[in-house]
């Protein structure tokens, strides 16, 4: 009798549609179950029908800092380079360029709301401009890592449509390897200090721009 329960018991642990459930019914009792003193987002009276972290969030505190109730020795960006150099932002800095960076985007590269965008960059300073800088507009923003390679590429732009693609001068190449058998792929944006045949120039685009409407 006492194999026959070990047994039944044996079975009823491996039954169990995963290892996870099992822990999950056993060690209930580790984790508390009161959560009261949580916060519920009803709490929040003021929610914003649409909300833009651009304009509802990274604006608010510029204009906090130009008001002085924000300190703005508190940078919005702080970034130190493999060399050492550094390139530190204010939060109305970290305003004014992803502004300049969303008129790239829109003016030069034609992009519109809903667009989708692959960035492929290293966590350089314009990887942030840029990224807000789709924030603003609306335009779908698509990270991905740098150590992709050209199949990986050519995936994932078949695979969401981008119209664009923003890389450096390293990974442009690999990009360029691919780019004939992508059909929904219209502009390629390289953030580089050189330029290259069939890539449009962030930084020189950049420097042309003299209005700001986001």
């Amino acid at each position: 009798m006492k194999f026959l329960f070990k047994l039944q018991i044996f079975n009823s642990i491996w039954t169990l549609k995963s290892p996870c459930r099992f822990f999950s019914l056993c060690c209930r009792g580790f984790a508390s179950q009161n959560i009261s003193g949580y916060e519920s987002p009803s709490l929040y009276k003021d929610l914003p029908e649409h909300f833009n972290f651009a304009s509802d969030v990274l604006d608010k505190w510029s204009q906090m800092e130009k008001n002085g109730e924000r300190a703005s020795s508190i940078p919005a960006l702080w970034w130190v380079g493999d060399q050492g150099n550094e390139v530190r932002w204010s939060f109305e800095e970290l305003g004014f360029l992803s502004r300049k960076a969303a008129n790239v985007l829109s003016d030069a590269c034609g992009l519109k709301k809903g667009d989708r965008v692959i960035v492929m960059l290293p966590r350089i300073p314009e990887w942030w401009s840029i990224t807000v800088g789709c924030i603003r507009t609306g335009i779908i923003y698509i990270p991905a890592t740098t150590q992709l390679t050209a199949n990986d590429i050519f995936y994932r732009l078949q695979a969401s449509k981008a119209k664009c693609i923003i890389t450096n001068d390293t990974l442009a190449p690999v990009v360029d390897s691919v780019v004939s058998k992508c059909q929904f792929l219209k502009i390629r944006l390289m953030v580089s200090e050189g330029s290259r045949n069939g890539w449009l120039d962030f930084k020189e685009l950049l420097k042309k721009d003299i209005k700001s409407i986001w």
